[in-house]
């Protein structure tokens, strides 16, 4: 195996591994948890079969959630609802409006992580907006009734 292909094995290896760990983090985490865990799986298939067989039920369920979420108008319409919601956050977050009177513990508590938790719910939201674009162009039947 030459030095260029190995860089390549151990670049694409530490690659998934990563994206895997940041993944599982921001699944309790503000953040594309399910997307990082994915795509780190999805760089780990190619180099070990133990993924690829751990992707594909995960990689057909992705597919079929894709085709189930443009199925209906109003499905489509309530994504978009939460997408303009979960972006919306994100700029609220960010711009640190001061803690409300009820809120019952010290103002420094009051939506901690400013603009870095808010880029990362806007990221997602971008994201999010992305999939439905995908899902729509690819799953959504155009003679398909609601």
């Amino acid at each position: 195996m030459s030095a260029g292909r190995t860089g390549k094995h151990v670049l694409l290896q530490g690659a998934g591994w990563i994206l895997v760990i940041v993944g599982l983090a921001a699944l309790v985490l503000p953040g594309p948890g399910l997307l990082a865990l994915f795509a780190g799986m999805a760089m780990l298939a190619t180099q070990y079969e133990w993924a690829d067989r751990r992707l594909a039920p995960v990689r057909r369920a992705a597919l079929r959630g894709a085709a189930d979420s443009v199925r209906t108008w109003f499905r489509i319409l309530l994504s978009v609802v939460g997408i303009c919601l979960l972006i919306g956050l994100g700029v609220y977050w960010g711009i640190s409006v001061a803690a409300p009177s009820w809120w019952p513990v010290g103002d420094k508590w009051w939506l901690a992580g400013g603009w870095g938790t808010g880029a990362t719910l806007i990221g997602s939201g971008v994201i999010a907006f992305a999939m439905l674009v995908y899902s729509f162009l690819n799953f959504r039947d155009p003679d398909q009734g609601d």
